[in-house]
């Protein structure tokens, strides 16, 4: 597996959270992905998770009622529905990384199962660890000229769906937290004692995001997704609109994070409408909305990008860039929008229904006329 490296002195890391569809893809999405693959011009693609729904891969195409097929023809829809989105960086040479969301493992396939896809593509810089650690890895980003080590991305599993159970768990286990501690020991052995600086990526967002929060009154509040009065606080910078969905448990890997040193960032995703970035405990915290249209979501849904220097690995840039970014503020995009988000669903179908009744009035208009004339 070729190295991660800086790009003549830079770093561009494209963060694409909850891309989440399916077989037949809203085109869309792919038309704002492939858009910021050439405008952004990024090193390195982070998928972080809910990169389709996989608890939908056995539905009809306009029901949810299931549809009875073998495990062979549902992981070849899987595997269709990954390609939609891996193709893009595959056709463009551009590495890429990848974790697992809730929606991803809600499904007949184990994580080593699912991995096997992203395994068959060139690209791919991931998933080495198997077993319990599917999903979870250290993913090393060495410098322009390939001979030393600087940076560290912590890709960190939050959630799998319990088969037999039935229940997906939004935790993060002992075992990866005793993984991570040992990793960031290792870490520092190889760099005479110091942390390498570091960004963690996780689907699900850890507990202490909701610090960038407060509550506050009615007319305040910029939730739209709850009944919750809340706004972001001072010095936080983005958008929130609805409540953060956190970790049930992570069993102590916050503090591990805080004693390795080296993290600079921990970058979520999941919340679909919130996009924001703020500072606790010395560690930027950064909330990407989704880039699906198969799900609910807002004007906001887009990419990030992350911006870090050789010169200066322990500090980054990072802005999300929105939908009209890349595919245009003009009739067009809208119509897409319109026409591919599901929080138009309704006024979509509305739309369609007036039509077919003028259509069917104009018809009939037509047919009396003719009647007249005979």
């Amino acid at each position: 597996m070729e190295k991660v490296k800086f790009n003549n002195g830079k770093l561009r890391i494209l963060q694409i959270s909850d891309a989440q569809d399916l077989h037949w893809v809203r085109k869309t999405m792919l038309k704002m992905l492939e858009s910021a693959c050439e405008d952004l011009k990024p090193d390195l693609i982070v998928f972080t998770g809910d990169n389709i729904l996989g608890n939908h891969l056995r539905d009809y195409r306009f029901s949810s009622k299931k549809k009875e097929m073998s495990k062979t023809e549902e992981f070849e829809l899987m595997r269709t529905a990954l390609a939609h989105i891996l193709d893009i960086p595959e056709r463009r040479n551009i590495p890429f990384a990848v974790i697992y969301g809730n929606h991803d493992d809600m499904n007949s396939f184990t994580g080593d199962e699912q991995a096997e896809i992203f395994r068959s593509y060139s690209m791919n810089r991931g998933f080495e660890n198997t077993g319990d650690l599917c999903g979870t890895y250290r993913l090393p980003v060495y410098s322009s000229d390939g001979e030393k080590q600087l940076l560290n991305l912590w890709m960190i599993n939050t959630s799998w769906h319990d088969k037999e159970l039935d229940r997906c768990f939004n935790d993060i286990t002992e075992k990866q937290v005793e993984w991570f501690k040992n990793e960031s020991l290792s870490q520092k052995e190889a760099n005479d004692g110091k942390p390498y600086p570091s960004l963690v990526f996780m689907h699900i967002p850890l507990e202490e995001l909701k610090d960038l929060a407060e509550e506050c009154s009615p007319e305040e509040s910029t939730i739209t997704f709850s009944d919750d009065n809340l706004r972001l606080k001072k010095g936080v910078f983005g958008h929130i609109h609805e409540t953060v969905s956190a970790l049930e448990n992570d069993n102590g890997f916050y503090n591990e994070v805080l004693a390795d040193g080296g993290v600079m960032g921990i970058v979520s995703g999941h919340d679909h409408l919130n996009d924001f970035y703020g500072e606790k405990d010395g560690i930027k915290f950064v909330q990407t909305p989704c880039a699906s249209f198969r799900c609910y979501g807002n004007p906001h849904r887009g990419v990030r990008i992350f911006d870090i220097y050789e010169s200066n690995p322990s500090d980054f840039y990072t802005r999300t860039v929105y939908y009209k970014e890349l595919c245009g503020d003009n009739i067009i995009s809208d119509f897409r929008l319109f026409w591919d988000a599901d929080e138009y669903e309704k006024k979509k179908f509305a739309v369609l229904g007036a039509l077919a009744a003028g259509a069917a009035l104009v018809g009939g208009a037509v047919a009396f006329a003719k009647l007249l004339k005979k």
